[in-house]
């Protein structure tokens, strides 16, 4: 089978940077909905558009293509006692944009005395960024997923 909009697929992948460093890789398959539901970056739902199991995709993409451009005003500087607990750098944090009032996912990056930075950006902001796949599976994906949007069951969304 192949993949075309609404099938369900499986895939194991590695993102490089520019210099070839390893950034992240699977340790088990993802899996998600094929046919533009925002489950995958859409330059590499494209080119794993009418690809099989077994094939493989490498693609290479620009920042504004990948994870964004960094944003320096995503950075903040907030005092320990705004947190409900003891602070370590690498935690990450929910909180509202005050200007938007949407849920923002914040990361310590840095504690200096009684000043904490935390980083909206994703790590991987301003990056250019090489994925490298290959297809385990590729299924039909059930009314039930479509509806929703999403991949349910082993590996995917549990209601």
């Amino acid at each position: 089978m192949q993949i075309a909009k609404d099938t369900v697929v499986t895939l194991n992948y590695e993102m490089f940077d520019t210099e070839g460093k390893l950034l992240d890789k699977t340790e088990h398959p993802i899996v998600y909905l094929h046919g533009g539901y925002d489950n995958i970056l859409p330059l590499v739902e494209e080119a794993l558009h009418g690809k099989a199991k077994g094939d493989s995709i490498d693609v290479t993409m620009a920042p504004d293509d990948a994870f964004g451009e960094y944003e320096p005003e995503l950075v903040r500087k907030e005092t320990k006692d705004v947190f409900p607990m003891e602070v370590e750098a690498g935690m990450m944090f929910e909180a509202d944009d005050p200007a938007t009032g949407d849920v923002m996912l914040f990361r310590v990056t840095e504690i200096n005395g009684n000043e904490v930075t935390v980083d909206a950006n994703h790590p991987f902001a301003g990056m250019t960024i090489r994925f490298v796949g290959k297809v385990t599976d590729v299924r039909e994906a059930s009314d039930e997923e479509i509806a929703h949007g999403h991949v349910h069951g082993e590996h995917g969304h549990h209601h």
